[in-house]
């Protein structure tokens, strides 16, 4: 088996976009940005020289993790793109291209950056993966995991031999100490079930969106802690329902709790105020069973 070297290729903070390669194929792990997209594509250079690069899997269809992947094709043109299948629906779709296009623009423009292309209609998937799908990439195989909580086209990838996984964001997301952050939009139980079967597997590795690969301990604590950060977080936001809080209030309360360090760094605050009003609405009717 061959030594397996993992690059991080961000660019930007809140990029998400990780270089696997064993020496003889080479897979991008998330692919960041749209504005980022021909930078990451740079920074791939520089690591592969003359190679080319071989596949990009992409956990889900937000523009932080997939637009990237339209510019990257430009000068990786042979590249395989894998995604869900969900997610290759998405990208056919012109308003989710304009929400696409009007989120990457506004991060842009927060990071000082001026013009540039928009090529969300090059968004691609050459291979449309169901749950259970095998992906080989020269001597890697990799399981496609079926993880819908964070979005509904969430997938991770899963590496038996090398007991590693490529994580989704309905995990949570990691700061690489202690602190989990749940990211549930689309459903709080199935992000449960979804963490549970990860659990059952056989993992020393892992690659967690947003941060890049983890060590053994670190993996370790991260699977061991990610069902129970997400609990927290629900029962925070559904006591703070019971207790009369604003909506204001909870988002506020919430991001006090979760909305530092190195978390604040990658994640921008109107984001973190979008995402916590949509999972404190899941909280409502999964938990509170509150009809709206």
């Amino acid at each position: 088996m061959r030594d397996l070297k993992v690059t991080d290729v961000r660019v930007q903070a809140g990029d998400s976009a990780f270089l696997i390669d064993d020496g003889e194929t080479s897979i991008l792990y998330d692919t960041g940005f749209g504005f980022t997209g021909f930078a990451v594509a740079d920074k791939i250079k520089e690591c592969l020289g003359t190679r080319e690069l071989d596949y990009i899997f992409l956990t889900h269809s937000h523009y932080d993790h997939a637009l990237g992947s339209a510019y990257i094709i430009q000068r990786y043109p042979e590249a395989k793109v894998v995604a869900g299948e969900y997610a290759a629906g998405i990208f056919k779709r012109d308003g989710a291209k304009a929400v696409m296009r009007d989120m990457d623009r506004k991060f842009a423009d927060r990071c000082g950056v001026g013009e540039y292309p928009f090529l969300g209609d090059k968004l691609r998937v050459d291979i449309p993966a169901s749950d259970g799908d095998v992906i080989k990439a020269g001597d890697m195989r990799f399981e496609v995991l079926a993880l819908p909580g964070h979005t509904k086209c969430s997938v991770g990838f899963y590496c038996e031999e090398r007991e590693l996984l490529l994580s989704s964001e309905t995990l949570g997301v990691y700061d690489g100490g202690e602190l989990i952050v749940p990211s549930y939009l689309v459903g709080y139980e199935m992000s449960l079930r979804a963490i549970e079967r990860v659990g059952k597997l056989k993992i020393k590795k892992l690659i967690s969106p947003h941060l890049g690969l983890l060590d053994e301990e670190h993996t370790k604590y991260f699977l061991e802690n990610a069902k129970s950060a997400s609990i927290e977080a629900a029962e925070l936001l559904a006591q703070s329902v019971r207790d009369d809080l604003s909506d204001e209030e909870i988002i506020e309360k919430y991001k006090r709790r979760y909305w530092k360090g190195y978390i604040r760094d990658i994640y921008p605050e109107d984001a973190v105020d979008l995402n916590t009003s949509i999972m404190l609405k899941l909280i409502r009717r999964e938990i509170l069973e509150i009809v709206e």
